[in-house]
């Protein structure tokens, strides 16, 4: 569906939080409002269960908020790295990339079937 640099972020949690809005921002866009949103990211799952014990995220939080109208049924997983091999070679590649890129598809391109070296 598409790719997407992000500008550098304040810290991790805020990239994985920036990450969550556009792909459910890619989502609305393809009018799926019946979707479940996945992440490594056990932090990204508490913040959006309580948004108000996080006050350092609120212009995120509520942005969160606005596009989270679309889904009726919002969920959102934690699904450990280690459990999911397609999160973990996006993060070595994006680690090993001189630029940030994010992709959302429910088909990986051609270029993700290539190997990962391990470092």
């Amino acid at each position: 569906m598409g790719a997407m640099n992000l500008r550098r972020s304040l810290s991790p949690l805020h990239a994985e939080c920036e990450a969550l809005i556009w792909a459910m921002e890619c989502m609305k866009t393809l009018q799926f409002s019946d979707v479940v949103f996945a992440t490594d990211c056990s932090q990204l799952v508490k913040m959006v269960s309580s948004p108000e014990e996080w006050p350092a995220f609120t212009t995120h939080m509520e942005e969160f908020r606005r596009s989270k109208t679309f889904f009726p049924n919002f969920k959102i997983r934690h699904i450990p790295r280690a459990q999911n091999t397609m999160a973990d070679k996006l993060a070595h590649g994006a680690r090993s990339s001189p630029s940030a890129m994010l992709y959302v598809d429910s088909i990986p391109p051609v270029w993700l079937s290539e190997p990962v070296e391990l470092r």
